[in-house]
């Protein structure tokens, strides 16, 4: 596919803000508001990017940009598509997932080792079911990288596949169990689209997720207010930081 031969491309613009190399795509304002706080950064400092918000934090902490809100996998690779356009080079995904396997629960943390694509966006940026067998994968790099800075961190997480959707309301009883068959440990809606998408694009992408509820049997356990969800994500942006900087 050629990378090129779309009617409308991703520009800079005429005044691209300038980005550092590294860039976090953060789903939750909660989370945002998080990382703004350990940081030191005014959560109102921002530059409006489509219907999201931008912090460039250049000359306040400057080893990463930061970007969200955002849900679906069509416009977080609108967003992705901007931040490659500005110059990023290595994406780290943070969001909330549904549990799937049984050995998951309710505040754990996920680093995805794949993902499966049941989303409509990666189509079009050169998967090919019939080639790839449903799945796509980070840049092993960052993923490890990851992984290791988690653990220097004493941060305990579980790694392992991811099934990204469109359809939230569509999470079958049929599908669950297909997808925990395949060894899915959650489910959520982008993480597919920025694999795909940062293959494409030639950027370093890689995946944390903290487990915000659970579907693995059958029934909806909504977990969003209990407290080791809580801690969990505190954990997930410090460690996130930590991360950033030694990229």
């Amino acid at each position: 596919m050629n990378k090129e031969d779309g009617i409308v491309n991703p520009v800079k613009g005429r005044n691209p803000p300038a980005l550092n190399p590294v860039a976090l795509m953060v789903c939750s304002k909660t989370d945002i508001n998080c990382l703004c706080g350990l940081i030191n950064h005014k959560e109102d400092n921002f530059r409006e990017l489509h219907l999201s918000r931008l912090y460039p934090l250049k000359g306040i902490f400057p080893h990463f940009s930061m970007t969200g809100p955002f849900i679906g996998a069509p416009y977080a690779i609108m967003l992705f598509e901007a931040l490659v356009a500005w110059g990023v080079k290595k994406v780290l995904f943070y969001g909330w997932c549904g549990a799937v396997s049984d050995s998951v629960r309710i505040g754990d943390i996920i680093v995805a080792s794949s993902a499966f694509v049941d989303e409509g966006t990666s189509v079009h940026y050169g998967y090919n079911e019939s080639v790839e067998k449903g799945i796509v994968y980070p840049s092993a790099l960052l993923k490890d990288k990851v992984k290791t800075a988690l653990i220097e961190t004493g941060i305990s997480f579980k790694e392992g596949p991811v099934w990204s959707t469109d359809a939230i309301y569509r999470e079958t009883s049929e599908k669950v169990g297909y997808f925990r068959e395949m060894g899915v440990l959650a489910v959520e809606m982008e993480l597919s689209a920025v694999f795909t998408a940062a293959r494409f694009r030639n950027i370093e992408a890689a995946g944390l997720l903290v487990v915000s509820d659970e579907i693995s049997t059958m029934k909806w356990r909504p977990g969003f207010r209990e407290t080791r969800f809580r801690e969990s994500r505190i954990a997930a942006c410090e460690a996130l930081i930590k991360i950033c900087q030694i990229l």
